[in-house]
């Protein structure tokens, strides 16, 4: 039942396929380990997509339906990059699931496809990157991928399964060495990143000494494996709000306002409260606000969680129209805008996909809009933080010299940029940007 339910998700036509995981999961009756490896199977395809497209589209004849090759896809994700499938296990589920769903002839054919794929696929590296498979032990005896010297970025696409429009900004941006270092990092699941938001580390630490935790550069935050979510999640100390599951990233935007004791404090496009519960644990009166009812409702258990809810008061809205009774009357904005999410493409796989220029266009017109709202409810003398979870310049400097441009009395006290580091770094495991901006008197 995992490859059926990872199969209904694919097909499901979601953009945020890994979201749709605990509803056909709960749909389909899942127990624990079979919800896992669903999640598994999804969370593979869609990091592996570009990679997994090359190698089936090489040997897939004919013209398959978008149903096959979901399959397909599913299929050679188990032979090449989970290893604690076998492979007669991928084989016999994934032709069983295509019989089921599909009918017996097609069945049939994704057999012979994964089968010829199989005696194509060679153990170690061949040091040929137009056949080695990124990030494993296996190498094809044809040329899978696109000339790297030829066509670097269409390699990058085909190899490293990143867009190749968004590899040729990193490329011009970090050069060939980073921007490959990056989208390999973007291939495998995060590590957990677990703030202190009242600051009480060390004690906390000891409590979770067994998962062998790793300490990050910030000195309020703590990196696990992946693999232990479950059981902090179900620690007392999450559910008393004594931590939170939060990057630096997002921690160190939050902490840029220096949000103070008696201040009001707007918060815009608030959801799900991480940062919402750091300004509002300082004795700030903050004001959330976001355009998604659903997710202001996690944003309440999650202040309720972190016993700030009191402190909080939340407001539905796009963050235009008047929904304050004086305005402005803000100490200070944090605008934690919607952003392309290429600084956390880990732990939000499917956002490569969407990455594009009408897409870029109409986010940075939102991030336009936010900071304009926001600066005119921030009081002469106040300050405000704008932060996104992407690495483009597009969104992050670029968008804060044209909002300067426009807003004369408004002036850049820092930006600062953040890019995630390796898997088992002390860097941060999420990147993108912050820029605290000061209203004149």
């Amino acid at each position: 039942m995992s490859r059926q339910t990872a199969y209904y998700v694919l097909r499901s036509g979601s953009p945020q396929p890994l979201r749709q995981v605990q509803y056909f999961a709960d749909k389909a009756g899942l127990d624990d380990r079979d919800r896992g490896l669903a999640r598994a199977l999804v969370g593979c395809e869609v990091r592996r997509r570009a990679t997994l497209r090359a190698i089936v589209g090489l040997f897939a004849k004919g013209k398959p339906s978008a149903d096959i090759l979901t399959l397909l896809r599913l299929g050679v994700a188990q032979m090449l990059f989970m290893d604690s499938v076998p492979d007669h296990a991928a084989l016999s589920e994934t032709v069983r699931t295509a019989t089921n769903n599909i009918g017996l002839a097609r069945g049939r054919y994704v057999n012979g496809v994964l089968r010829s794929i199989q005696r194509a696929r060679r153990e170690g590296l061949s040091g040929d990157p137009r056949r080695d498979v990124v990030g494993t032990n296996w190498h094809f005896d044809l040329q899978i991928f696109r000339d790297p010297e030829a066509h670097p970025f269409l390699w990058a696409e085909d190899a490293l399964s990143i867009p190749s429009n968004l590899f040729k900004r990193w490329h011009k941006r970090f050069g060939m060495e980073q921007a490959t270092q990056l989208a390999k990092q973007a291939l495998t699941e995060t590590d957990l990143s677990v703030s202190f938001p009242r600051g009480d580390r060390d004690i906390l630490l000891a409590e979770f000494e067994t998962l062998s935790p790793r300490l990050a550069e910030h000195d309020r935050i703590a990196v696990f494996d992946s693999e232990h979510g479950k059981t902090i999640l179900a620690s007392e100390a999450f559910a008393s709000g004594k931590i939170s599951i939060q990057g630096e990233t997002a921690l160190c935007a939050a902490e840029a306002l220096e949000a103070k004791e008696g201040e009001a404090i707007l918060d815009m496009c608030a959801a799900p409260g991480g940062k919402t519960a750091v300004l509002a644990i300082s004795g700030a009166k903050v004001t959330a606000v976001d355009i998604s009812e659903k997710r202001l409702e996690t944003t309440k258990s999650t202040l309720e969680r972190m016993g700030v809810v009191d402190n909080v008061d939340v407001v539905l809205s796009d963050g235009t129209g008047v929904w304050t009774e004086a305005e402005p009357m803000f100490d200070g904005a944090l605008v934690d805008a919607p952003c392309s999410n290429t600084g956390v493409l880990a732990a939000r796989a499917a956002a490569r996909w969407r990455f594009g220029p009408q897409n870029q266009k109409e986010l940075i017109n939102i991030q336009a809009r936010l900071l304009h709202q926001a600066a005119e409810r921030v009081r002469p003398g106040g300050r405000m933080v704008y932060s996104t979870c992407s690495l483009e310049g597009d969104e992050n400097d670029q968008q804060i010299r044209h909002f300067l441009g426009e807003h004369p009395d408004w002036t850049l006290a820092y930006s600062k940029h953040l890019t995630p580091g390796p898997v088992g770094s002390s860097g941060p495991t999420d990147g993108g940007f912050h820029a605290l901006l000061r209203r004149n008197s």
